[in-house]
């Protein structure tokens, strides 16, 4: 990042977090931080570490930038509690959430711009900087909900919603079982590996191939708000009919890449197995099998989340009286937002374990890719 630019944004986000002083926090009552003694200290202690980054910019700007940034997250989120603040917040409430909004961006962007020194700090770069980029996210999340005062029922604050999710770990477990362990795991299974296995017959039969790719296409463009009702009247309304979508659902991207996969090996690699005598097993074994394992685990990643999807939109229409799809809907009808976003956040992650895992077996089985090497 521009050194010059740094320092500037710095200074005003020190700017920012000073003016708060003088102007008004709220509507209702006129009042500054300097009837809060604690948390006027903490701003100025946020000022403060925004102008030593300013003055020793680079690099070494990050760690006292990132306290400031702590600092004014600490001070604005402990105003909120105060009533008088929630629902009115003034202008030298919002002066001070755009510093630290301004102080996180200048970080995260300094961040992302240092070159790694080697593999540690790689990885370490790697996770501070989303976390960094989530955490202001939903701190602003929470502050713009809380200060403008945002009924619940339209949008919950994630405070709100984290406690609904602590309160209710009974149920979301309940959840989790009835649509991600019956329902997603094994339609999963069921789809991925139908998929696989006949890519590899289509592969050795081209007609099969040619036949069943325009029938792929046909059947991937269904509305899956259309599927998932015939699949309940099929297999009813408990966890079989939503594998029976989910399996529907991920068949054909594990069919389509799975057969790109198996054409992937070149001519010399094909040469050379005919020269060696190999039979089409050792062949499919040792070439075909080996250089479409990028393509697979592509579709296992692809159908991570597809899988979510549709099981969560399969319990729309119709399931028993568990699994994320159907607490969203019954939860949102009795306006229990706080309800319905704890099962998003379950979802969500779930959801990112699931494709984690798949990405962690793919990076242990095709190290050898040049993909990787490189």
């Amino acid at each position: 990042m521009n050194p010059h630019r740094l320092r500037l944004g710095f200074i005003l986000a020190a700017a920012g977090m000073v003016s708060t002083l003088v102007l008004p926090l709220s509507s209702e009552a006129v009042g500054t931080l300097t009837v809060r003694p604690a948390l006027l200290a903490m701003t100025l202690v946020a000022a403060l570490l925004f102008a030593v980054a300013a003055w020793v910019g680079g690099s070494r700007a990050i760690a006292p930038g990132l306290a400031g940034v702590l600092c004014g997250f600490a001070a604005t989120l402990a105003l909120l509690r105060d009533p008088g603040i929630a629902g009115s917040a003034a202008a030298g409430y919002w002066a001070m959430v755009l510093a630290v909004w301004l102080g996180a961006a200048l970080c995260v962007v300094q961040l992302a711009s240092e070159p790694p020194r080697d593999d540690a700090s790689r990885r370490t770069l790697n996770l501070a900087i989303p976390l960094l980029f989530g955490a202001v996210v939903f701190y602003l999340w929470e502050v713009l909900v809380r200060g403008f005062g945002v009924p619940p029922v339209i949008m919950p604050s994630p405070s709100a919603a984290a406690i609904r999710f602590a309160s209710s770990l009974p149920t979301l477990g309940q959840d989790f079982v009835q649509t991600f362990v019956r329902g997603v795991l094994i339609g999963y299974v069921i789809g991925c590996g139908a998929g696989l296995l006949i890519a590899i017959v289509a592969q050795r039969f081209a007609f099969l191939g040619r036949g069943l790719l325009p029938l792929g296409n046909f059947f991937s463009a269904l509305p899956l708000v259309g599927v998932a009702p015939i699949m309940v009247m099929w297999f009813g309304f408990d966890w079989p009919s939503k594998a029976a979508v989910v399996a529907l659902v991920t068949f054909f991207p594990m069919l389509v890449n799975t057969l790109a996969g198996l054409s992937a090996s070149g001519h010399m690699e094909r040469d050379l197995m005919r020269s060696y005598g190999a039979d089409h097993r050792q062949t499919l074994t040792k070439l075909y099998l080996p250089a479409a394992l990028p393509f697979i685990f592509n579709a296992l990643k692809i159908n991570a989340t597809l899988a979510l999807i549709g099981a969560i939109v399969a319990e729309f229409f119709g399931t028993p009286t568990q699994g994320i799809g159907f607490r969203i809907s019954t939860e949102a009808g009795r306006m229990a937002i706080d309800m319905v976003w704890a099962e998003i956040a379950l979802a969500a992650i779930a959801g990112m374990a699931f494709y984690g895992l798949v990405a962690l077996a793919e990076r242990a089985t095709t190290f050898w890719h040049p993909s990787y090497r490189t």
